[in-house]
């Protein structure tokens, strides 16, 4: 059979690819033509995009090079605003995954009946991607000055919340609207973690006579670490780039980054692409690492999912 192969492949003559050849170009032209789609996206959308940002971030108004655009990157105004987003976003990624991690344990470790995991999983890919104008304008319509449950407490139970330091437009209101999404996020990143864990696992620490807080001390969570410490990584970026729900719940009340950039683009006084330009590097920078961090960890946790 060998000699047949060898014969018919030198029956095709140098210059023309065997049928192994032929067949290997056949089924990696394929391949490459269904992720045609992925790299024209990239191109178009990440990519190019990053690139006229470069290019922009070192120009001035008048079009002429300079590094002024970085510089005032150090200023107070833009210092404070990157230190506010990275908190809003941190603190809204720590509690949505704390939330988000205890609703899936309960749903899918809790023996729950198959219709509730069905029903949480299904709300939480809508909530998940719920944002922007009607997010705020239902957190106005609810936590508002004027809102439902800021009315009943008022009303009802003699409690203002908002004498008592609550403010919507606050570090806090935002921080308090970001977990809408982030916790239906998390839940949906880390249940396949959790169905991971094999309940062989659990099931044989019973047997040598571990608790279950011995379990998830010493093998539940130490195997879900890398996912989690992934998901944050995740929940991070997520907050620290979303400017439609920001802006329209505290307009330029609150000094983050998105709205501070969306000021020097669209702004009438603080009209500056440059400047502009230079804040969207910065966040970018910060969300890659964000996202890197989620890569290398996923990839780890992955041997886990096996």
């Amino acid at each position: 059979m060998a000699d047949v192969s060898l014969a018919a492949d030198k029956a095709t003559g140098p210059g023309t690819p065997g049928p192994v050849v032929s067949r290997w170009r056949s089924q990696h032209l394929g391949a490459w033509l269904g992720v045609l789609p992925f790299i024209a996206f990239a191109l178009l959308f990440l990519i190019i995009p990053t690139l006229f940002l470069i290019g922009t971030a070192f120009v001035d108004r008048d079009g002429n090079l300079t590094l002024q655009n970085l510089i005032d990157l150090g200023t107070d105004q833009v210092m404070s605003a990157f230190s506010i987003s990275i908190r809003v976003s941190a603190a809204s990624a720590l509690f949505g995954a704390a939330i988000g991690l205890a609703i899936a344990l309960a749903v899918i470790r809790g023996r729950l009946p198959n219709a509730i995991r069905s029903t949480v999983m299904t709300f939480s890919g809508v909530a998940s991607n719920f944002a922007g104008l009607p997010l705020a304008f239902a957190f106005i319509a609810t936590l508002g000055r004027l809102g439902l449950v800021t009315v009943i407490l008022r009303t009802v139970f003699g409690f203002d919340i908002y004498k008592s330091g609550f403010n919507l437009l606050s570090f806090t209101g935002l921080t308090l609207t970001y977990l809408y999404f982030q916790i239906p996020l998390m839940v949906l990143i880390i249940a396949p973690a959790i169905d991971g864990l094999k309940r062989e696992w659990s099931e044989a620490a019973q047997t040598l006579g571990a608790s279950r807080l011995q379990f998830w001390l010493h093998i539940g969570f130490p195997v879900l670490w890398p996912n989690l410490l992934g998901t944050l990584s995740l929940l991070f970026a997520n907050a620290f780039g979303a400017i439609a729900t920001a802006y329209a719940l505290t307009g330029s009340s609150l000094n983050i980054v998105p709205i501070l950039l969306y000021a020097q683009i669209r702004g009438d006084v603080l009209h500056n692409p440059g400047l502009g330009a230079a804040l969207a590097l910065g966040m970018i920078a910060i969300t890659a690492l964000a996202n890197v961090i989620y890569i290398v960890v996923r990839v780890r946790a992955e041997r886990w999912l096996k």
